[in-house]
C-alpha cells in the first residue's frame, strides 16, 4: 500500500480545507403568513406554496 513520502505543509492543509467549513441555511419569508421558511418548500406553519393550500394543517393547542 502507497505511503506519503513526505509531510504536506500546513499552508497545504490549510488551502486544500478552505472549502470544508459550513453554509448558513437560506431562509425566505412566506408570502401568505410571513413567517420563516425554507425556500421552495411548504410553508409549515400555513400549508400554502406559490399562493395556493397545499396542506391542511391542523391548529395546535
Amino acid at each position: 500500500m502507497p505511503n506519503p513520502k513526505r509531510r504536506h505543509s500546513k499552508a497545504r492543509t490549510s488551502r486544500r480545507r478552505a472549502h470544508d467549513r459550513l453554509t448558513t441555511v437560506s431562509i425566505s419569508e412566506c408570502p401568505n403568513c410571513h413567517e420563516r421558511k425554507l425556500p421552495h418548500r411548504i410553508c409549515p406553519k400555513c400549508g400554502y406554496y406559490k399562493g395556493r393550500e397545499t396542506v391542511e394543517v391542523k391548529e395546535s393547542k
